[in-house]
């Protein structure tokens, strides 16, 4: 029997990954293999996809076809549109029709399994074998949601760049699912297709490397507000400008306003530095290959790992201390990736730090910490790991009353725990306030 693989991509570093994953020879030979691309971006029908990106056509080779989801499900948008249970076995002849599979035995390589479209896709070929590929450091954080075991059980592993040597991804453990490395030699033979493709660029002509700053369009996940986030911008350049650079380079995140850098390039007017803003729709991997950055500066991009590990690339981040206190929910898969940034990457602002003493160990609590119900089997491991490393410089990244819910180390006495919720202890805590208030106004 004839097979067919599916290779569902949305972004460009995603298909940049899963060439190199089938360079490095990570998927057996297959009758057909196809590309799937699919935009994600509020209004797909006038922004460009993912095959108008500079460097596409270098990558393309490894696939024998390129569809477009979108134009499959036109006029629903590929991020929200789910089928009906009932319309599955409809909607597998009419693709099985529309994409010539016949009885071909299909496989399914996806990213970002919890949310459609990759479980949208799942579930309409119930009979596919699913391989996960990473998306950027999430996939180190455990699995979004309880995810339906007809699906779970369906994945063989994850495969992912070592971005974080050492460490193992979290994601779809619970299903017993195994990770597999993409080879780091693939990974930069990729990115220096694509820096050969992206054609010119405006970047400074110094004597000195540049220093650059990537930006994430945080505001849009609601991480921050919009003049939090330029603000951001200007610590980077003001951060830079201290560790001695003088020519800088700022990539903004491809769906951010313009405006959410003027802020940035005024600080840099006001500094007497040089900033190029460069918006040009390609990877952080492409200038790190085209400019060789003397230092990379973002807040938790997967980029600032990316430069470190695969580039060896001085790195500092930014503002995550700030984050780490807001996030929410708890459960947000942003946190850690935040925690990764944090604990191995310097701070731009602060002094040298040592790196965390039992990396695997305090992911592994953190994971557990969000989602306990679907990593029941790791509160052993959080425990010891709280037990033994719970000290001020680790304590950013648990909330005590997390803490204290879970019954972990760290929250607060279990004899003790009514007091944050008793009425009468709060309106005592209340006036106490009031009057420390009224003496300090005196005074």
């Amino acid at each position: 029997m004839n097979v067919t693989q599916l290779f569902l991509a949305s972004t460009l570093y995603g298909t940049a990954t899963l060439a190199a994953a089938l360079d490095a020879g990570c998927f057996p030979p297959a009758h057909r293999r196809i590309l799937l691309t699919s935009n994600h971006s509020p209004a797909p029908e006038v922004t460009p996809g993912l095959d108008a990106m500079p460097g596409f056509a270098a990558l393309r080779t490894r696939f024998h076809e390129v569809l477009d989801w979108n134009a499959v499900l036109a006029p629903q948008h590929p991020g929200t549109w789910a089928p009906r249970p009932e319309d599955v076995p409809l909607w597998e002849r009419q693709l099985r029709r529309l994409w010539g599979l016949g009885e071909d035995r299909v496989e399914l390589v996806v990213e970002s399994l919890q949310v459609p479209p990759a479980q949208s896709l799942c579930r309409l070929f119930p009979g596919a074998a699913v391989d996960v590929y990473a998306d950027g450091l999430m996939s180190y954080g455990p699995t979004r949601f309880r995810l339906d075991p007809q699906i779970g059980m369906r994945v063989r592993r994850v495969l992912h760049p070592d971005l974080v040597p050492g460490l193992e991804p979290l994601l779809l453990t619970e299903f017993g699912v195994r990770a597999e490395l993409i080879p780091a030699p693939a990974a930069l033979k990729v990115f220096a297709e694509l820096a050969d493709r992206a054609g010119p660029l405006p970047v400074p002509a110094g004597e000195e490397p540049p220093a650059l700053l990537l930006g994430q369009y945080l505001s849009a996940l609601e991480l921050m507000s919009p003049d939090e986030e330029e603000e951001l911008h200007a610590a980077m350049v003001r951060g830079a400008y201290e560790w001695g650079h003088r020519d800088l380079v700022f990539k903004p995140h491809p769906s951010a306003p313009a405006a959410y850098w003027r802020r940035a390039a005024a600080e840099a007017g006001r500094l007497g530095v040089r900033l190029t803003v460069l918006d040009a729709p390609v990877p952080a991997e492409t200038l790190y290959q085209r400019l060789r950055p003397a230092l990379v500066v973002g807040c938790f991009s997967t980029g600032l790992m990316t430069a470190r590990t695969l580039y060896g690339i001085p790195v500092a981040r930014t503002g995550t201390g700030a984050l780490l206190e807001r996030l929410s929910p708890y459960q947000n898969s942003n946190r850690v990736p935040l925690t990764l940034v944090d604990a191995l990457v310097p701070d731009l602002d602060g002094p040298p730090q040592d790196p965390p003493a039992d990396l695997p160990g305090l992911v592994s609590a953190v994971g557990f910490t969000m989602q306990p119900r679907i990593l029941p089997d790791r509160r052993a491991r959080a425990e010891a790991y709280l037990a033994r490393h719970l000290d001020p410089s680790t304590r950013r990244y648990f909330g005590r009353r997390r803490l204290t819910v879970l019954g972990l180390p760290g929250g607060i006495p279990r004899r003790l725990a009514f007091l944050p919720r008793h009425r009468a202890v709060r309106r005592a805590a209340h006036r106490l306030r009031r009057r420390l208030g009224r003496l300090g106004a005196r005074f």
